[in-house]
């Protein structure tokens, strides 16, 4: 046997009792199916170990790219509706007679509902499927808006309250969706693009939240008028959730028939009976990685929560009667955000990197953040555009980043299981820093605020420096074992870092 040989044979045989199940009873492989993508000296060498680790048949179907665009559209539509209020709050204010954290609460209505809720809806998800869930989440997004069709009256604050919460209940049901999508239907070379385009239909839902109430809602005294103008923009977005939810129900599916990657044939081939929930759950919080990454999660995301949510004031206070530019700013945070998410999908899928460009996208947020803050107050609207799209571009595009990542260190659990944990720790700090930024806001100023949740990132920063790289899902689909000593799963596409570098993302 050649050193070669018995390098991978020494491989395979210290990963056999691995978290990933890789073993010798296990259906699952190291190889993609298709041979001709592996080098020679990998597939003769794995090929001497077919008895041990057979491959599986797997295929990619062309109508994923169907269901990633039928998700995307979904998921645009609920994130309007969690914006529409927030973005022009000054005039639903006037409107409604109420103060401005009754008009808050509009928007975090949708982070409270995901806590209680989103243990039984990763429940269903692993028993019922991706497509129950998602004509679920789509069913309550359709009802939701056509419950605020009627209340374009002054005294309506409470029914709209509820239509609101009625949509938030469709957030629970797809914000944890774009990870898990991915896994059952792209490749391994495609999976962190996927999840990122998934992303993708809930920042073009924001992004039009901010652009186009302030379109249609103009900041007018006569609250008939703009009753009309509310009422308009509630019928057309219940339009289009009914046609999405229509669109859902006829042609939204469940999974392939075939797995699209050795590493979903792999969580395929574990029987139902061998699941539990609970089982999973308390893996998932015993796993240390993991928990700092929901951690660290939660603080970007609640940051970026904070700002959407509360982006009208910050810059109506520097810059009166700006409220159509205050749309178009968060629009451009929001559009940088998507590029973001793109640019970093895609780059996962190339380099596999994840500790490392997930410290890197997070300590840039930290100085857009600070630029940010620092730049608000110097009267040109302009900068703020610039600033704002550099923010948008790193904590936006983190968001796939803590979704991928968190699918690395916790497979084969489900995918869904481990975004609704993420999810919750957001939405738990989405709602905090939203509270502590509004009341900091009226007592010291938006630079106050501002300084506050750049001192959340940096504490996200560090904690995601401590983060241990232990990528699971990378080792169930590896092509080729490790050439040599100096090779690592963990530094899979990363191997020319220099020292200090792999020192911070140990």
């Amino acid at each position: 046997m050649s050193d070669k040989d018995g390098r991978v044979k020494s491989w395979l045989e210290s990963h056999r009792d691995t978290d990933c199940y890789l073993d010798n009873d296990s259906s699952c492989s190291l190889a993609e199916h298709d041979p001709s993508q592996r080098g020679a000296q990998g597939r003769a060498s794995l090929d001497s170990d077919t008895n041990l680790f057979p491959l599986m048949e797997t295929k990619l179907y062309l109508r994923r790219w169907l269901m990633l665009l039928i998700f995307c559209l979904f998921s645009m539509t609920n994130a309007f509706m969690w914006l529409q209020y927030s973005i022009i709050s000054n005039i639903f204010m006037h409107f409604y007679s109420v103060d401005s954290l009754a008009l808050d609460w509009l928007s975090m209505i949708y982070f409270l509902t995901y806590i209680p809720f989103i243990w039984p809806v990763t429940w269903l998800l692993d028993k019922r499927g991706l497509r129950d869930i998602v004509l679920v989440g789509s069913a309550f997004n359709c009802i939701g808006a056509w419950i605020k069709t009627g209340t374009a009256e002054p005294n309506m604050f409470p029914m709209t309250f509820f239509g609101q919460f009625v949509c938030s209940l469709a957030t629970v049901y797809l914000l944890g969706i774009p990870s898990r999508l991915a896994s059952l239907w792209f490749g391994q070379q495609e999976v962190s693009t996927a999840c990122s385009i998934g992303v993708l239909g809930n920042q073009m839902g924001i992004a039009v939240g901010f652009l186009v109430p302030p379109m249609l809602v103009p900041n007018v005294e006569d609250k008939a008028e703009l009753a009309e103008h509310i009422r308009v923009m509630f019928y057309i977005t219940a339009g289009v959730s009914t046609v999405l939810f229509v669109l859902v129900a006829l042609v939204f599916q469940d999974k392939p028939e075939l797995p699209p990657s050795q590493a979903q044939a792999q969580a395929r081939s574990i029987h139902p009976d061998e699941y539990s929930y609970t089982a999973s759950i308390l893996r998932l919080l015993k796993n240390k990685p993991f928990m700092l990454l929901v951690l660290s999660y939660g603080l970007n995301v609640g940051c970026f929560y904070a700002v959407s949510t509360l982006l009208n004031r910050i810059i109506v206070e520097h810059y009166p009667g700006e409220e159509v530019n205050a749309g178009r700013i968060g629009l451009t945070i929001v559009i940088a955000g998507m590029v973001g998410s793109l640019i970093c999908g895609i780059w996962l899928d190339k380099t596999k990197t994840y500790k490392q460009t997930t410290l890197v996208v997070y300590l840039l947020s930290l100085c857009g953040m600070l630029v940010f803050a620092f730049t608000l107050n110097l009267g040109r609207l302009w900068l703020v555009f610039v600033t704002a799209g550099v923010l948008g571009f790193f904590m936006t595009g983190y968001l796939p980043l803590g979704f991928e990542f968190a699918v690395e260190l916790t497979f084969p659990e489900s995918e869904g299981t481990s975004s609704g944990l993420l999810n919750c720790s957001a939405q738990i700090l989405g709602i905090i820093f939203t509270i502590l930024q509004g009341k900091i806001i009226d007592k010291w100023g938006t630079f106050a605020g501002n300084i506050f949740l750049a001192f959340m990132l940096l504490i996200g920063t560090a904690v995601t420096a401590l983060i241990k790289a232990d990528l699971r899902r990378l080792k169930a689909n590896i092509q080729n074992p490790p050439a040599g000593p100096e090779a690592s799963l963990q530094d899979y596409g990363a191997t020319s870092c220099s020292a200090l570098w792999r020192l911070l993302t140990y």
